[in-house]
């Protein structure tokens, strides 16, 4: 009895941590692309890993703290392109998010690493993209103000939140599906020890590179993907996060972004701590100095009229 009690209080409180308001498919019509694997959900320490992602939808997290700026964020985890750490650099970032006063939104993108080599290196960004669409056109019925909705990304998903950026459009007029027709482009973004480059570097994550773009992927392929080369004047504005202690992606990742925006007079502000292994998430349970990056990005936020003092 006491083993059952026990085992009741941990999946309800499982069931509380995993709730959300609602799940959303991002392409009801038909995921273009698609593969026919299934759809694979591993577990460690941080809870749920999702790898083989069929069907891409992202979880709406309506915050319950009124703000006047009804700002939103679309959230991706990190997880090298192989996985998505979904609960740890996703749920968990919600409900931070929630608590300051902003709806989240946490996308559960399909994970190039087990997509065909034809669709490997596009299903992530086109479902970043309309991703976004789908939260702006739903702004009023969500009480969102769709001139504040922003992304914020960990690791791999900083490096799909950087490429959003720099690879938005304003709306693909000549779709048939009104939808498409909405504007990609966030107002604003959060990279966390984001993935910057595809480069040949030292400090490129060549596992995050292969899982992406392949073995052996062509000049413009890298050149495309590396973000740093593809600021331009209506990349949005950022707030990068980093630690000099990251050997996994090293914060030259972060630097090299937060100079290319500085080329273009682009807002951006740049935080590298010292300490801090990669792949902390909220660092809730950090000793070090880098546990008060949320209250960083907190005060940017506020900074740009984005969320209340």
């Amino acid at each position: 009895m006491k083993y059952l009690l026990t085992a009741t209080i941990y999946f309800l409180f499982l069931f509380t941590a995993y709730a959300q308001k609602d799940v959303i498919p991002l392409y009801p019509e038909g995921v273009k692309c698609g593969n026919n694997l299934p759809a694979v959900t591993d577990y460690d320490g941080s809870g749920r890993i999702f790898k083989k992602v069929v069907d891409p939808d992202i979880w709406y997290y309506p915050t319950q703290k009124k703000d006047k700026n009804k700002t939103a964020v679309l959230v991706i985890p990190g997880g090298g392109y192989y996985g998505l750490w979904f609960d740890h650099e996703g749920v968990k970032v919600a409900n931070w998010l929630n608590e300051q006063g902003i709806s989240a939104f946490v996308l559960k993108h399909r994970v190039p690493h087990w997509e065909s080599e034809d669709c490997r290196s596009k299903v992530a960004l086109s479902d970043a993209q309309r991703s976004i669409r789908i939260i702006r056109a739903n702004s009023k019925k969500w009480g969102i103000n769709p001139d504040k909705i922003g992304v914020l990304g960990f690791s791999a998903g900083g490096h799909l939140a950087s490429t959003l950026s720099t690879h938005h459009d304003n709306g693909l007029n000549e779709s048939e599906l009104e939808i498409d027709k909405i504007s990609s482009r966030p107002d604003f973004s959060i990279l966390i020890y984001p993935v910057i480059t595809m480069q040949d570097t030292p400090y490129t994550n060549m596992g995050t590179r292969i899982n992406l773009l392949g073995e052996m992927p062509l000049e413009d392929s890298l050149n495309y993907f590396s973000n740093e080369l593809q600021v331009k004047e209506d990349t949005p504005p950022a707030i990068l996060i980093h630690t000099d202690e990251d050997k996994v992606v090293p914060p030259e990742n972060s630097i090299n972004y937060y100079l290319a925006l500085r080329k273009f007079n682009i807002p951006a502000a740049l935080h590298i701590w010292e300490g801090g292994l990669h792949g902390l998430g909220l660092a809730d349970n950090y000793k070090g100095a880098f546990k008060n990056w949320p209250e960083t990005v907190k005060n940017w936020l506020v900074e740009r009229g984005l969320l209340s003092d």
